[in-house]
């Protein structure tokens, strides 16, 4: 009877434990997987300045997509960087994401969100807008999937 119990309770400790200790999804513990995030935001940034495609490519996954503020989408690794680089010539000037928010959904699938700033534009006007990525990672690490650009509008008063 002993040894049947014994059994029992260790099959149930066995199955019913936890099998990790990593942060529940949703939140962030500030650990090596945000770091790489922000890091994957910056190399996108750096790409986009230096006009570099192989750069800006090496940032996405190969079916990324992107809605920018102008309602303009783009699909796929090579329509993004060609999208990219050509906005990047259009418009000129500096961009600046601060990225104020990581969430990871799954343990290779976070959203990150911030101000996108771009400013130095022709005539001295400057453009600010909210971003937001879903990044995922695989075996060459974090990777932009998606990105949505917008401009931010007047709220709405409430009643």
């Amino acid at each position: 009877m002993y040894s049947r119990t014994f059994r029992v309770f260790s099959f149930l400790a066995l199955f019913c434990a936890p099998f990790s200790v990593a942060p529940a999804y949703g939140q962030s513990d500030g650990s090596a997987d945000e770091a790489a995030i922000r890091q994957v935001v910056r190399n996108y940034l750096v790409a986009r300045e230096r006009r570099d495609p192989k750069a800006v490519a090496n940032v996405f996954t190969p079916d990324a997509d992107q809605l920018v503020s102008t309602g303009e989408w783009r699909r796929g690794r090579e329509e993004l960087v060609r999208g990219t680089l050509a906005s990047s010539e259009s418009t000129g000037g500096h961009r600046t994401i601060a990225i104020q928010k990581i969430r990871l959904l799954a343990p290779s699938v976070a959203i990150a969100d911030g101000p996108y700033d771009l400013t130095g534009l022709a005539g001295g006007q400057s453009r600010r807008m909210w971003t937001t990525f879903v990044l995922t990672r695989g075996s060459e690490g974090w990777r932009i999937a998606a990105i949505r650009n917008m401009r931010p509008s007047t709220p709405v008063p409430t009643k």
